[in-house]
């Protein structure tokens, strides 16, 4: 192998070079990206460089030192076998990896909507931030909390308006989230459930209801689409992202596909995950490096996100799907909780905690161990995790 292309030039993607090199390859890397500015890290956009705390969010990674040469401003338009086609001509490639991310989805509607993907969204934003500035941030997820954490602290009157009978109901199911509901009302902002956003106009939006909410800026935070329009035609297998096998091999011989834009065989829960989150961008371009390189590595991670919101530490680990849910602490009473998810024979499948980093760090190795746990026990947040574990 002479020559590897890394479509993407993300967290991931950058990894990707860096775990090829670190593994030994001498050959030409090549890392296209379609933003001009040298690669970056994600989850600061929505907590320091929206808060105001930086201005940039840069990937310490020397690019010029590993030999890697980096083409900024270039997008991937097509691929065919041992040909990448760009916005500056073909590239050839022994070896691939696809690490194109995702990109937010947007409403309907004539108005402006911000989005929060890249540095240049986030400096947007803060920039339009300030007391009394009237915002609706639409989605009650991970990043719909976060930018109405940022832009309360920044004196603007927020709404936040979610589809979902709680705020996080995609991600953690209407019971998890609600629990996490209070807090919009403490902070000080108007939540609005069960409503969806029929068009997002100039000066507001409207509501499928009827109902016009007024707004000087609305942020659109309602989930992102993978990247891969652009691998049309290609002879990848395209369900929800480009499908791989454990390996983090596609369907292509000498492909691999990592990050947001990656649907990887999960041994460990026998499923079809697709993760975007930080984790998995900083450690799948390990396996998928090796997988390159003819080594037989496995990725079967336990995944895992935090978000900052509210002034809480929240934690997630796991994979909560067909599990039953038990509380461990009352998150009515206690400022301190956590939620676990437990399999039909008592194994812990994922936790959720709020600023409670020992359960999360004891959780996450039960999950990964597989160890069943005494259910009386692990409602007692006084208990410790690994304390609960049944021999």
């Amino acid at each position: 192998m002479n020559h590897v292309v890394v479509v993407g030039a993300g967290l991931a993607g950058v990894r990707s070079a860096e775990a090829l090199r670190a593994r030994g390859f001498q050959g030409n890397i090549t890392l296209i990206g379609e933003e001009s500015h040298r690669p970056y890290d994600r989850p600061p956009l929505s907590k320091a460089v929206l808060l105001g705390e930086a201005d940039s969010s840069r990937w310490e990674s020397d690019l010029d030192a590993m030999n890697v040469r980096h083409r900024a401003g270039v997008a991937a338009k097509g691929l065919r076998e041992g040909t990448v086609e760009t916005t500056e001509g073909e590239i050839l490639y022994d070896g691939l990896v696809i690490a194109t991310g995702a990109t937010p989805i947007r409403l309907r509607g004539e108005g402006d909507q911000q989005v929060l993907r890249t540095i240049d969204d986030a400096l947007r934003l803060r920039s339009r931030f300030g007391p009394g500035v009237r915002l609706v941030v639409v989605g009650a997820g991970w990043i719909g909390a976060e930018v109405a954490t940022a832009a309360r602290r920044a004196g603007c009157e927020v709404t936040v308006v979610e589809a979902g009978q709680a705020p996080l109901s995609v991600a953690l199911g209407a019971e998890a989230g609600a629990h996490t509901a209070p807090w919009y009302a403490a902070a000080g902002i108007d939540l609005v459930l069960g409503e969806r956003v029929a068009s997002v106009d100039p000066g507001g939006v409207t509501l499928a209801s009827g109902r016009t909410l007024h707004a000087d800026v609305v942020v659109t935070g309602v989930g992102v689409r993978p990247a891969v329009g652009w691998l049309a035609g290609s002879g990848l297998t395209i369900e929800d992202g480009v499908v791989t096998d454990e390996h983090l091999a596609t369907s292509l011989p000498g492909v691999v596909a990592v990050g947001d834009c990656a649907a990887w065989w999960s041994r460990r829960f026998q499923a079809r995950l697709r993760v975007e989150h930080w984790d998995s961008a900083l450690n799948a371009p390990e396996v998928a490096a090796a997988t390159l390189l003819g080594e037989d590595a496995v990725y079967d991670p336990v995944p895992y996100f935090w978000s900052e919101q509210f002034g809480r530490m929240v934690q997630y680990a796991g994979y909560h799907v067909g599990a039953r849910l038990v509380r461990r602490g009352d998150p009515e009473r206690d400022p301190k909780w956590a939620l676990c998810w437990l399999t039909g024979d008592d194994r812990l499948a994922a936790l959720l905690t709020v600023d409670r980093p020992r359960d999360l760090v004891q959780g996450r190795r039960i999950v990964e161990s597989g160890q069943r746990l005494d259910v009386d026990r692990i409602t007692d947040p006084s208990i410790t995790l690994r304390d609960c574990t049944v021999a």
